[in-house]
């Protein structure tokens, strides 16, 4: 899963897909891409069970299957709560330090 997603280009297919279900030139267009690069990239979320398509009228209209995003959410949350204390312990730190006032070089002409 993890190998999928490190893709930026079918992070963005997600993202689009999480807007609305889209046809693949619909997704062409949005992406900038050539339509079997597209392709490729909806067969492998495909495989990976994060999109499904749907016939209609002769072309597939793809759509976000949220379930396997789920699961990968369940599998991350002991470790967001890790990442979590870490960033409320910095924010607890920053707060403490005494504000030195504008960035002298922020003056700068």
């Amino acid at each position: 899963m993890f190998d999928v997603l490190s893709d930026h280009s079918r992070r963005r297919i997600l993202d689009l897909l999480r807007e609305r279900p889209r046809l693949v030139g619909e997704l062409v267009a949005e992406l900038g891409m050539s339509q079997p690069t597209v392709s490729k990239h909806l067969r492998t979320l495909r495989e990976a069970g994060l999109v499904q398509a749907r016939p209609e009228a002769g072309r597939r209209r793809y759509e976000l299957r949220a379930e396997p995003l789920a699961q990968l959410d369940a599998w991350l949350e002991p470790y967001r709560r890790l990442w979590s204390t870490g960033l409320d312990a910095l924010e607890q730190h920053l707060d403490t330090m005494p504000d030195t006032g504008p960035d002298p070089q922020e003056q700068l002409p």
